[in-house]
C-alpha cells in the first residue's frame, strides 16, 4: 500500500511540475492553460461518470472513473494552491475520530 501512496504523491508532483514547466502536448498543461472553469467542468463530468459507474455496480469501471476524477481533482487543487499533503493531514486527523456522526435537524413540512 505504501508504494501506491507514493504513486499518488508522484502524480501530484508531476501535475505540479507540469504547471510550473509547461510541456507542449500535455493534457495537464492544456487544462492549466484553459483555466479553472475548464478544470471544474472536467471535475463535474468525471464525477457524473463515477456516479454512473457506481450505479452500474462494475468495480473496474468504478475504479477507472474514480481515477479520472481524482486526477482532475488534483489538477484543481494545484490550480487553487491546495496541497495533497493538507488533504491527507485532514483525512489522517479524521481517521482518529469516532462518533463523528453529525446530527441533522429535522424539518416539519406540515407546519
Amino acid at each position: 500500500m505504501e508504494e501506491k501512496l507514493k504513486a499518488l504523491l508522484a502524480l501530484d508532483e508531476t501535475i505540479r511540475h507540469r504547471r510550473e514547466h509547461p510541456q507542449e502536448g500535455s493534457y495537464t498543461c492544456y487544462l492549466f492553460d484553459k483555466g479553472i472553469d475548464k478544470i471544474l467542468k472536467k471535475c463535474g463530468e468525471e464525477n457524473a461518470e463515477m456516479i454512473i459507474a457506481a450505479k452500474n455496480n462494475d468495480p473496474d469501471e468504478i475504479a477507472n472513473e474514480v481515477s479520472d476524477l481524482l486526477f482532475h481533482i488534483l489538477v484543481m487543487m494545484q490550480e487553487r494552491g491546495v496541497s495533497l499533503e493538507a488533504v491527507l493531514d485532514i483525512l489522517a486527523s479524521r481517521s482518529m475520530k469516532t462518533g463523528n456522526l453529525k446530527t441533522f435537524h429535522q424539518v416539519d413540512h406540515n407546519s
